[in-house]
């Protein structure tokens, strides 16, 4: 994986979607699916992040898992534990780690939230695909405005009659409405 890591404001750390997160929901494995359930629902969380006792991810629970491991399996929530739900070993992103590639890796993987750990190991935030759009919406518009500058003056001569028509057009409309 290329390192980018060097450019300024390429590490996630770097990135003000990356302060300005609030600290991520955390619960033991052993933790009821109902106790998690219930901790998302109070804070607006779509996951909770599960660690082990020294803050290290284990595994993550979001709400997909909910409905698909719990509801739709029939299971108890206030007996069933976070680590019978839970993804295990999900993928994780050190502070340090390029924007750009994670980037790439969540689009290609379709994975939604990237826990993100400091050089311990210990969890810090969690990162969405909606903090990745903030990064790349520049870019994208950007491009738009080339693509429209580049076929507008490739074709000028079209605009420019397609102006003069629609002006006419108007100017007539005027003409017509002001006489009756």
């Amino acid at each position: 994986m290329p390192d980018h890591a060097d450019r300024p404001g390429n590490r996630l750390m770097d990135r003000p979607e990356y302060a300005s997160k609030p600290k991520p929901l955390t619960r033991l494995p052993d933790t009821s699916a109902y106790d998690a359930a219930k901790a998302m629902a109070e804070k607006n969380f779509g996951s909770v992040i599960v660690v082990d006792s020294d803050d290290k991810v284990v595994g993550v629970v979001t709400e997909r898992d909910m409905m698909n491991k719990l509801v739709a399996g029939e299971r108890d929530a206030k007996t069933t534990k976070l680590s019978e739900i839970m993804t295990e070993n999900p993928r994780v992103a050190r502070e340090t780690d390029d924007m750009i590639d994670w980037l790439r890796m969540m689009s290609n993987e379709r994975f939604r939230r990237l826990p993100v750990v400091d050089e311990e190991g210990r969890i810090q935030a969690v990162l969405t695909q909606g903090d990745f759009v903030s990064y790349t919406w520049p870019d994208l518009m950007h491009q738009v405005k080339s693509i429209a500058t580049a076929t507008i003056s490739k074709n000028w001569a079209v605009f420019l009659i397609g102006g003069g028509i629609a002006v006419y057009s108007v100017v007539i409309i005027a003409l017509v409405s002001s006489l009756s």
